[in-house]
């Protein structure tokens, strides 16, 4: 039982993802088969997970893959109307060599994946993940993390 006096505190949804890019700096997109959009590999952190360790297993559980998954690029607090509070982590996935591409089996989640030019991105993600992914394109650019509030950087 909650002390009267203490103000209610988030119980904010959790989710992490990564960027993964060919050889030409396109980026992978999947396309989940329980959505109308595209998406980025990742999902939804699993009670005693860390964001990292939810990266590795979503993208292996989306994927089939096991690559290597680099630094952090991007945290977003992005509360969603429906679902509520929400922080959202981008890891940085590298290029991915011929042979993962070679080894790319989609899970049950998806149905299909592409590489896309990061000018069409735009046209393909809802509005908070296209602004989410622009974001981890220049933190990857910058070699830095970038926080974002609602898909946006804060003003200086």
């Amino acid at each position: 039982m909650s002390d009267p006096g203490t103000p209610p505190m988030t119980r904010a949804r959790a989710a992490a993802g990564a960027l993964f890019f060919d050889e030409h700096g396109h980026v992978l997109l999947v396309q989940p088969n329980y959505k109308d959009h595209r998406d980025i590999p990742g999902g939804y952190i699993e009670p005693g997970e860390t964001p990292f360790q939810a990266c590795v297993r979503e993208v292996h559980e989306e994927l089939g893959i096991q690559p290597p998954i680099g630094e952090l690029l991007v945290v977003d607090w992005a509360p969603h109307p429906q679902e509520g509070d929400k922080v959202l982590f981008v890891f940085d996935g590298g290029t991915l060599s011929p042979t993962h591409r070679r080894q790319i089996t989609l899970g049950a989640e998806l149905d299909g994946y592409a590489f896309h030019a990061p000018e069409e991105l735009p046209a393909l993600l809802i509005e908070r993940l296209a602004n989410r992914v622009a974001a981890a394109l220049t933190a990857r650019r910058q070699g830095r993390t970038i926080y974002l509030e609602h898909g946006n950087e804060l003003p200086n």
